[in-house]
Parts: structure tokens; sequence; C-alpha cells
């Protein structure tokens, strides 16, 4: 395996991941900006007061989000199965 290979897979790694994990943080992202924009109009300066909101939201973006993010993992562990002959061979 050389090392053009390994980057490659070190690539497409983290770009797999950024698309796994992108829902879940734009979800938070966008809730907790509401929240804080809420509190900061009324005043409300309760630290605790995102969390329930962020937690909910999240759950649901799993839950929307899931079977989707599970094919792409599938098919990227697929892909790298299929690879691991070449990479062996060199």
């Amino acid at each position: 395996m050389d090392q053009n290979t390994l980057i490659g897979i070190a690539v497409q790694a983290m770009i797999i991941t950024a698309k796994l994990a992108a829902p879940m943080v734009l979800t938070a992202l966008v809730i907790g900006f509401a929240v804080s924009l809420l509190q900061s109009v009324t005043q409300i300066q309760e630290v605790t007061l995102s969390f329930i909101p962020k937690a909910i939201g999240v759950a649901i973006a799993l839950l929307v989000c899931g079977s989707w993010m599970i094919s792409e993992m599938v098919t990227y562990t697929e892909l790298l199965f299929k690879q691991i002959p070449s990479l062996l061979n060199g």
C-alpha cells in the first residue's frame, strides 16, 4: 500500500464522517442559535434551557436521517472491503 492510497482512504473517511455528522451538528446549531436568540430577547439567562430542545432536535434528526446514514456507511464499508485485494497486492 503506497502513501497516496492511504491518503485517499483517509480523505474518504473524513468526508463520510463529515457527511454523517452534518445533520446532527446543523440541527444542534440551528436550535442553539434560536434558543440563544430567544434568551437574549427575553433576557432569560438559564444555561440548561438549551439542552432539552437540542437533545430532542438531534433525536429527531437521527430518526429522520438514520436510514440514510446507515446506507452511506454500508456503502463505504463495502467499498473498503472491495479494495482489500488491491491494497494487499500493492
